[in-house]
């Protein structure tokens, strides 16, 4: 028999690097103006955020400065030892366990009330490997399979094996009745977790943390956050997002872009040169400047945009002497790409701001979330169709093929440069993927919005529930109205009392209709035609 001994966390994919070094606290001290401005909130005094660039031209481009020296092995980046996120806490349910994949690996999320925290897990039950995700948490607090019912404390020791006799072995203290346990801790409100379950990584916090955003702290910010499963992949997702030029363009009619005063517009979009430059490139991701503000790349997940919107100028105080006092209005657009699988990814996004902080405290989550899931589906279906065009010519050959001779193009080719010289060219999924794309469903199911983003919003979650009883509530009524008239004689009930429950029944009808029009289109499937716009 196998020797008794506590479980330990058994390692998964091990790599061969060694440890890196900890990531520093990002002291986000400047603030962003948008990739992705609000829809239709700009203002004349608003800049819009341009992503940032070196001199870009047809062939492989250099957009950093001498600093950046040759690299060596040991510069290389490893994709399996950094930190991911997972979700944002907001989204998550502590009663149940969440089913997840990050860069290839299928995790379950689970909140362990005895030591008050999120757990991450291997989403493989040791006995049969069923997944724990479809579990639940039971009386005591621990994580229950519910195909067979072990159950799993929060350091992922088995406490419980129903079909272990009492008096026999104890079995459920073997090592291999053990589950995976990853590294993980909450920062900024988002779950991250550590891919490698391997017993030396198990105090990595101490060594290394997740990249830290102070203002998503400072209450004097809003902090509202979404996320949604995207059907391509990473690489696409990312450099998108860093693609400011593409704004007047791909989300035209959405997103109101403001113009330069005593510049004429060249077409009836708005598009105008844009002045970017990369100021460093390095494993550590890139810095780079741009009209009124900056950007940076943390890899591999985090790019955030920051600027000061504008100055408002207000008198210090109410005595005789009166001073003028400067009082920048700041704004972050923070976006969080998460690697997947080969051909889908995962957006976590959040603009905190020090203005307008009522707003978000007035406005329910969920709208916002219509107009920002509006955003996402109007460029989806030609990001996905564009990515499966690179991998057609080879990832390698990016900066061969495409022909990026504007400065506005600058984030983009620096993504590139940095993804090819020090990532490897791609995403390392180690052994799980081949690397293919899968195949491009059809497209309402390509852009439906219930299963990428609403069942994972709790908001959202709420508001289709509360609609969707709203709408049978207006058809009873609607039924209601007609039968009453209908069973009522008519001597008992006046021509003006039948002719306003009719008007009831046809109004309720119309406006049971009309939700249900509304549901669909906002909670499941838009679609966007742009040469109709």
């Amino acid at each position: 028999m196998e020797a008794l001994r506590p479980c330990c966390m058994v390692p998964a994919r091990l790599p061969t690097a060694s440890y890196e070094k900890p990531m520093l606290h990002l002291p986000f001290r400047s603030v962003p103006t948008s990739i992705f401005p609000p829809i239709r909130q700009c203002t004349a005094r608003s800049r819009v955020v341009t992503a940032v660039s070196s001199t870009v031209s047809t062939e492989p481009v250099n957009p950093v400065g001498p600093e950046v020296q040759s690299h060596s092995q040991e510069e290389k980046f490893n994709w399996l030892l950094q930190w991911y996120p997972v979700m944002p806490v907001c989204d998550l349910d502590k009663r149940i366990p969440h089913a997840k994949k990050v860069i290839g690996l299928d995790v379950v999320v689970w909140w362990d009330r005895n030591e008050n925290a999120w757990k991450v897990f291997d989403d493989m039950c040791p006995h049969r490997l069923a997944p724990l995700s479809e579990g639940r948490i039971d009386q005591w607090g621990r994580l229950q399979c519910v195909y067979h019912g072990w159950c799993f404390n929060g350091s992922g020791d088995c406490k419980f094996i129903p079909q272990a006799p009492p008096d026999g072995p104890p079995v459920h203290t073997f090592k291999k009745a053990c589950v995976s346990v990853y590294p993980s801790t909450v920062q900024n409100d988002i779950v991250w977790f550590w891919p490698n379950t391997d017993p030396r990584y198990k105090d990595i916090l101490m060594k290394n943390k997740p990249p830290y955003i102070p203002e998503l702290d400072d209450p004097s910010y809003t902090r509202l956050m979404g996320n949604r499963d995207i059907p391509y992949g990473y690489e696409v997702l990312i450099e998108n997002l860093m693609d400011p030029a593409h704004v007047p363009y791909a989300h035209y009619g959405i997103m109101k872009v403001p113009s330069q005063k005593k510049r004429v517009k060249a077409d009836r979009e708005g598009g105008r040169p844009l002045e970017m430059k990369i100021q460093k490139l390095d494993r550590s991701g890139f810095i780079g400047k741009q009209e009124g503000g900056t950007s940076k790349f943390i890899p591999p997940c985090v790019f955030y945009v920051s600027s000061d919107l504008f100055i408002d100028k207000t008198n210090g105080s109410a005595s005789s002497v009166e001073t003028k006092k400067e009082v920048p209005r700041r704004m972050l657009l923070i976006f969080i790409c998460i690697p997947v699988s080969p051909g889908n990814s995962r957006l976590i996004w959040t603009f905190p701001r020090n203005f307008g902080v009522w707003i978000d405290r007035v406005v329910p989550r969920w709208m916002f979330h219509v107009g920002q899931n509006v955003i996402l589906d109007s460029d989806l279906y030609l990001l996905h169709v564009e990515e499966r065009k690179i991998m057609d010519i080879g990832p390698s050959n990016w900066q061969k093929a495409c022909f990026v001779p504007t400065k506005s193009d600058a984030c983009v080719v620096g993504f590139r440069k940095w993804l090819n010289k020090y990532a490897g060219g791609q995403v390392d999924w180690g052994t799980k993927f081949s690397g293919a794309l899968p195949p491009t469903p059809p497209k309402e199911q390509l852009m439906d919005r219930y299963w990428s983003h609403v069942v994972n919003c709790s908001s959202c979650r709420v508001a289709i529930k509360g609609l969707n009883a709203l709408e049978v509530v207006l058809q009873v009524i609607s039924v209601a109205s007609i039968g009453i008239v209908a069973a009522t004689k008519q001597s008992l009930m006046s021509v003006a009392a039948r002719t306003a429950l009719v008007s009831m029944a046809v109004i309720c009808f119309a406006a049971s209709r009309w939700l249900s029009h509304f549901i669909y289109k906002i909670f499941h499937f838009h679609d966007y035609n742009h040469a109709l716009r």
